[in-house]
């Protein structure tokens, strides 16, 4: 997915000050969203536990929203990066699987307020849908790929990797979602359940053991 901060100064691939000003702000309005939510948030909160003035973070962000669609892109980009690297490891698929499932719920653990905000603002801030939709679409290639390593037919017929892979991905965004909401143990019996339905649509299901399923 290509970066997309919406800043008044843009992005510019070298860590600068700036940048690590924009973070500041970034990091201030997650913490924020955990606490207070995004209505009840103001430009003025975000600035204060920043560290900054409100007319410092408007330097960097034109709006509230602009913050939100900043912050959306920042973690969107971070679990892509990092489901694509686990999907794409070599050895055993069914050892790939649980890793990246791992990770995934751990992105939903430690992110998880930004991560529904995504979801929620999706349909309202065509923005945030937008980058949603292309991280989305990203990882579900990536776990194609693999379903097709993992001995599915390529394609997207109904029990094809592609349209299995997206029914998958789907499963586990609103799994996650509501999981995240509820609590850390709820989010690692939903991995676990994750696990086990990802496992299963291999060929070679019948031949795992419980050792397969990580607990």
């Amino acid at each position: 997915m290509a970066k997309a901060y919406p800043s008044r100064r843009g992005a510019p691939p070298a860590m600068r000050k700036g940048d690590l000003r924009e973070q500041q702000i970034l990091d201030a309005a997650e913490t924020l969203l955990a606490t207070r939510g995004y209505v009840h948030m103001t430009v003025s909160d975000i600035a204060e536990t920043a560290g900054m003035t409100r007319s410092g973070v408007y330097f960097y962000f034109a709006s509230k929203q602009d913050i939100l669609i900043a912050l959306v892109a920042r973690t969107g980009q971070t679990l892509q990066r990092g489901a694509e690297e686990v999907l794409g490891r070599s050895g055993p698929v069914k050892e790939i699987i649980p890793a990246a499932l791992e990770y995934t719920a751990g992105q939903w653990r430690d992110h998880g307020v930004v991560l529904r905000a995504a979801v929620d603002f999706a349909s309202t801030v065509p923005e945030v849908d937008r980058m949603w939709t292309e991280t989305a679409h990203a990882i579900a290639e990536a776990v194609a790929e693999l379903l097709v390593r993992g001995g599915l037919p390529s394609g997207d017929g109904p029990d094809e990797a592609s349209a299995v892979a997206r029914m998958l991905c789907w499963m586990v965004e609103r799994g996650f979602y509501q999981a995240s909401r509820i609590s850390e143990q709820e989010l690692e019996r939903t991995l676990q359940s994750c696990q086990w339905v990802w496992l299963r649509v291999l060929p070679d299901a019948d031949s795992l053991t419980k050792s397969d399923f990580r607990s």
